[in-house]
């Protein structure tokens, strides 16, 4: 019989989860490198050499790979001979204290992105809390932990379908990806559920994301069984779609497909896919009655030898002088340096602002001629003046965009992946711009970033309006004041590239 402390495992839940924040699992890092190695696209190798950089800074200065830490989800199993000493929580309280120490240690604070009253207020909870946690009770004398931090990006694009029975898995899942766009930060995984019921489907998605990726062993050696032919099948026509990374168009969309699946109904084809982005996060430990778990950090050594460097041909552009005349000369696919004073706002500051706009309000800040950065940052520490602030998914603001456009005087803008019809047709109207900073590199565009203020909505936390101060700040024409898309053009080259030429994919 084993006696797990409580506090043991409240320990051990926090410090697996700071862990995690910091260190990319050594298979995705590996894999990165490899996916790096073989592409052509040099949007899409710039894109993964910044991702990168970026794991190994995080390695280095213990701080969060990506601004959005996640929401903590935990799979659970606990030993039938398992006895709790001296515990007065729940497991489920247990695993939230754990949450709760991890997401507010003062060294490395992480970002607290969870909201209560879902379809209300939508209130953040201020530590992160409450986590996800599945449970299993099972045969044995330890407890079991698998636990991620699960980005909003990735989740948002889920997918979940009742097939008939006599539907086919492998096509279904490929026509998913191109309406998935790119606001899971490719490249990543792929977790696939089937079977069960709709609830089970999903759950198995999920699950499956917490194991290590291994697609090139699997097939050197070929497949054994379905679902590893499967994954396989659905590896290799995924990554002639040409979507590449950060679907900027390239060879590389995934790095590997997980499937598990279980017994169904006669009449039901349950499936659901749920995506890993660029910032992978998750471990695996156990209690066994000795201790808090210990976590052994990848050796800085092995990280591979890429470092990124701004292109010598990117355009220097100083936002405080820029002009609609500027921007109208810039090309999708043009990469740019960005200084000076910088806007941010994302999703309720917006959603504020429209209001204010809607009945007449003055807003507390003039967008004029200005540029807005889609971002929540992490806050700082030590000697910092903004934690890691990566770009969080633009489509979200599709439909504030128009009255932004026409009523504020706001030119450009800066966020991550695609950006949707509606989207479109406001920047083609106003001639404005839509630049990307790359989903899964928060610490390096960070170190771009040498002031930063709140000026607006401070009561909105993470959501406030910021003003940045930027040196540097690395990012790529998406869309110009045409409404050309890099998101569409750029995958539409490579899938035909992919086609017509000999590419190896492994």
């Amino acid at each position: 019989m084993a006696i797990i402390r409580q506090q043991d495992f409240i320990d051990s839940i926090a410090d697996a989860l700071q862990f995690i924040s910091y260190y990319h699992p050594q298979d995705y890092v590996q894999a990165v490198a490899a996916a790096y190695q073989r592409e052509e696209s040099p949007a899409a190798k710039d894109a993964m050499a910044q991702i990168l950089t970026n794991s190994r800074m995080c390695a280095m200065g213990k701080r969060p790979i990506c601004q959005d830490t996640g929401i903590v989800v935990a799979f659970v199993r606990i030993g039938m001979d398992v006895r709790w000493e001296d515990a007065t929580m729940s497991v489920t309280e247990m695993v939230n204290a754990g949450v709760r120490k991890a997401y507010l240690l003062p060294d490395n604070v992480l970002r607290a992105s969870i909201v209560s009253e879902p379809a209300g207020r939508r209130k953040n909870t201020g530590d992160n809390t409450p986590a996800v946690v599945h449970f299993e009770v099972v045969p044995g004398d330890r407890v079991d932990v698998r636990i991620a931090a699960k980005g909003g990006g990735s989740e948002n694009k889920s997918r979940f379908a009742m097939l008939n029975p006599g539907d086919d898995v492998v096509e279904w899942v490929v026509n998913q990806l191109p309406g998935m766009g790119a606001g899971w930060c490719p490249p990543g995984q792929l977790g696939i559920g089937i079977g069960g019921t709709a609830e089970k489907a999903l759950l198995l998605a999920k699950e499956s994301l917490m194991e290590d990726i291994d697609m090139t062993a699997l097939k050197a050696r070929g497949a054994k069984n379905r679902i590893e032919e499967l994954r396989i099948e659905i590896y290799d026509k995924v990554n002639a779609l040409g979507i590449g990374a950060q679907g900027l168009g390239g060879l590389t969309t995934v790095l590997d497909v997980k499937i598990l699946d279980y017994p169904t109904h006669a009449a039901s084809k349950p499936i659901a896919i749920i995506p890993n982005c660029a910032a992978t996060r998750h471990v695996h430990f156990e209690l066994d009655g000795h201790g808090v778990a210990s976590f052994t950090p990848p050796n800085i050594a092995d990280y591979p030898d890429v470092h990124w460097h701004p292109a010598a041909d990117a355009r220097r552009v100083n936002l405080d002088t820029v002009t609609r005349a500027d921007i109208a000369q810039w090309k999708p696919g043009d990469t740019l340096l960005l200084s000076g004073k910088l806007l941010t706002g994302r999703d309720a500051a917006h959603k504020r602002m429209v209001e204010m706009l809607a009945k007449g309000e003055k807003l507390p800040v003039d967008f004029n001629g200005r540029f807005i950065y889609y971002v929540g940052p992490v806050d700082p520490v030590r000697d910092e003046v903004v934690g890691p602030a990566g770009p969080t998914t633009a489509t979200r603001m599709d439909k504030f965009t128009e009255t932004m456009l026409a009523q504020t005087g706001l030119i450009g803008m800066v966020g991550k992946a695609e950006r949707g019809k509606t989207g479109l047709e406001a920047i083609k109207k106003h001639g404005a711009v839509y630049l990307i900073a790359i989903g899964g590199a928060a610490y390096l565009v960070a170190q771009a970033i040498k002031a930063a203020k709140v000026v607006a909505f401070a009561d909105l936390g993470m959501e406030a309006i910021y003003e940045f101060v930027v040196q540097d700040m690395p990012v790529t024409v998406a869309v110009d004041v045409n409404g050309t898309s890099v998101h569409e053009t750029g995958p539409k080259e490579w899938q035909g590239r992919i086609a017509g030429i000999p590419v190896k994919v492994v």
